[in-house]
């Protein structure tokens, strides 16, 4: 049935681009607008909505280009007046909001990150008589301090965000340009908020910031990640916490023994390291070296010999010779990464490194990109192969096909491996069940349970 015209206006379609911290913003913004009496749509295909509001990703060339595109997508829409409203905020209007004004002036607001309460009162103005509890997930209820959310997630795990912005000056990186400076969330908030995603049903917690490692720093003069990870440890019925971007430099190992205590914290940790090579990091103001980054590995992987470790590099940075190439494909395949993302060094406006001269080209930091995830497969598909016979915990995810997909405590939703499962018994998603692996693939495993 066609929705009437007063559906449609009363319909909101949040479209979120980018990584998981716009994720838990279009959260948040999806429970206010509910709040007014909108029902409200995340990534919705079908056209229904009235009004969309873009949650767009201005980081680098890519995700900018899938921002644009997708800004057009419904900008034709409007003009063909299937949309009633059309709003864009996030992290590329926060760069180039002058730009896109003038370029897309079919778009009815662009909104700052630092004014994303405009988005409420401009709804506000036409917003349905009586509030409206239509949503795509039930919102997650928090104290009177924590805002409500509405998962856009499947309803077992979450996003947990505990910090903004970033305080580090990495010269390719312009993060701390567009979001500011570091801003940890008080664990109180933090810990009401994770109790209040547990009780509405979600299973596994993912801590996400810019810098999971500098958390504390601003609101207790040192850093606090150990503490904070305690208390959401005691949140009984959360079954699995993740830990996600943690940068190397002055970790504070004091979250390894706590890791190891509590067996709801995944032995999982991102750690981008970006690269290996003295040089490319002294130019990347990493503020650390390659042996400071070899201790750190031996420390966590001695507290934890069974930790899954993600990481990401970046390849064709100006000043990458052949021979520090060469370096980076050795240190790739003397750690063995379980996990690993490339990416190609591309120049970002109003950073440092988009001073420096790259000379690479193109083609040629595609061809290290390929090269190193080459190796990456066979490291994967040997680790893989490895895990056939054993018994996994493994969190059931969704239904596809003939399979059940999971994943298993080594794998971050999206990004990281699945778990293809065969069996005769009612398995529903958020479940944990023991699944036994019976064959492997380079990124994938298969088990029965």
């Amino acid at each position: 049935m066609n929705p009437t015209k007063k559906q449609k206006q009363y319909t909101v379609n949040l479209v979120t681009l980018g990584c998981s911290k716009n994720t838990v913003d279009s959260e948040h913004l999806a429970a206010a607008i509910a709040q007014l009496g909108y029902s409200v749509q995340h990534n919705s295909t079908d056209n229904t909505a009235g009004i969309v509001i873009i949650n767009t990703c201005g980081f680098i060339n890519d995700a900018k280009e899938e921002s644009i595109n997708t800004i057009f997508d419904y900008v034709n829409l409007r003009q063909q007046n299937q949309l009633h409203t059309l709003i864009v905020t996030g992290c590329l209007v926060q760069r180039y909001r002058n730009q896109l004004t003038t370029q897309i002036p079919e778009v009815d607001y662009f909104i700052n990150l630092q004014d994303i309460e405009k988005i409420i009162e401009i709804l506000a103005q036409n917003a349905p008589a009586a509030p409206s509890a239509r949503t795509t997930n039930a919102p997650t209820t928090c104290n009177q301090a924590q805002p409500l959310r509405i998962l856009s997630t499947p309803s077992h795990y979450a996003y947990l965000k505990i910090s903004e912005g970033c305080n580090r000056k990495c010269s390719y990186c312009a993060i701390p340009n567009i979001r500011g400076k570091h801003l940890s969330q008080p664990i109180e908030r933090l810990v009401a908020e994770a109790q209040a995603l547990a009780d509405s049903g979600v299973q596994e917690l993912i801590l996400i910031a810019q810098d999971l490692t500098y958390y504390g720093m601003d609101l207790y003069h040192h850093r606090n990640l150990s503490l904070l990870l305690r208390k959401l440890a005691d949140i009984s019925s959360l079954k699995w916490i993740r830990l996600h971007y943690a940068h190397p430099a002055n970790f504070p190992l004091n979250i390894l023994p706590v890791m190891k205590d509590y067996p709801n914290i995944c032995h999982y940790l991102d750690i981008p390291l970006q690269h290996c090579n003295d040089k490319i990091l002294a130019s990347m103001k990493r503020q650390h070296t390659q042996e400071q980054v070899l201790r750190l590995l031996d420390k966590i992987r001695n507290t934890l010999p069974d930790i899954t470790l993600r990481t990401s590099l970046i390849v064709g940075y100006p000043g990458e010779t052949k021979a520090i190439f060469q370096e980076l494909l050795q240190f790739v395949e003397q750690q063995r990464f379980q996990r690993l993302g490339v990416f190609t060094f591309s120049k970002e406006e109003n950073t440092p490194a988009a001073l420096l001269p790259d000379r690479i080209p193109q083609h040629e930091k595609q061809d290290r990109q390929a090269r190193l995830m080459a190796i990456q497969q066979d490291i994967a598909e040997q680790q893989n192969q490895a895990k056939v016979g054993t018994t996994l915990p493994v969190i059931i995810d969704r239904r596809e096909g003939h399979y059940y997909i999971g994943r298993t405590q080594g794998d971050s939703p999206e990004i990281d491996n699945e778990v293809l499962i065969t069996t005769t018994k009612k398995v529903r998603p958020g479940q944990i069940h023991p699944a036994t692996i019976t064959s492997a693939e380079p990124f994938d495993l298969y088990a029965t349970i």
